[in-house]
């Protein structure tokens, strides 16, 4: 694990997300982007794509093998379905970040928990939301089916012998958080997981802080 240097009040954007909703942001090449997890054990779902080419987007399956680690920590790569790095994560007080477990959705609830968590909200809820109302989405002509598989920062998934999924208490804190440079102009789209049926979000779904810092040195 590795601290930032960088300073919030230095920072050129410094906003919360509220618990269970969307935010959207350009970050251009060079600049820093932080996401604090204010409250401890929220699962925030984050969805990368280049802001002049959304065709680009960030790739699991590229970023697993380039690393040969299913978990993200300082100095991963973000890589996207180009083989482009997208970003790079410079400073991490977390210490792991999932990128298997995927985001929630109403038919995910439904078979995952029962048939009455259908109306409940959820992360594809939150990314249809962002796609259909943010005028950077629409710029890019985005729709549905431009949402690919999202890191889940913050989340604790780990992989058993089997090869199954466990979704548990994450080992995060209030206050950790993860901090990546961008190496092209990103735009990011996060769900800030509004999930009430597993330990991810510690049942209890909170808000997160959200920092972007020009690239030039803290």
């Amino acid at each position: 694990m590795r601290e930032s240097e960088y300073q919030p009040a230095d920072a050129i954007i410094d906003e919360i997300c509220a618990a269970g909703e969307p935010w959207t942001q350009i970050i251009k090449q060079g600049q820093v982007f932080r996401i604090v997890d204010l409250e401890g054990n929220q699962a925030v779902d984050t969805l990368f794509y280049n802001a002049h080419y959304a065709i680009e987007r960030y790739s699991t399956t590229q970023t697993i093998c380039a690393q040969n680690n299913l978990y993200l920590t300082n100095g991963s790569k973000l890589y996207s379905n180009f083989g482009n790095v997208m970003l790079t994560i410079t400073a991490d007080t977390c210490g792991r970040h999932d990128t298997l477990g995927g985001a929630c959705a109403a038919e995910s609830n439904t078979v995952r928990y029962a048939l009455e968590k259908f109306p409940m909200h959820s992360c594809r809820d939150n990314f249809l939301y962002a796609l259909t109302h943010d005028t950077a989405c629409e710029e890019l002509n985005m729709t549905k089916r431009d949402i690919p598989s999202n890191i889940n920062f913050f989340m604790n998934v780990p992989v058993t012998e089997s090869g199954e999924l466990e979704f548990v208490d994450g080992i995060s804190a209030p206050g950790k958080y993860v901090e990546m440079r961008a190496e092209m102009d990103v735009l990011v789209l996060i769900s800030n997981c509004p999930q009430l049926n597993n330990p991810c979000n510690a049942y209890n779904p909170t808000p997160i802080r959200l920092l972007v810092w020009n690239g030039n040195n803290p």
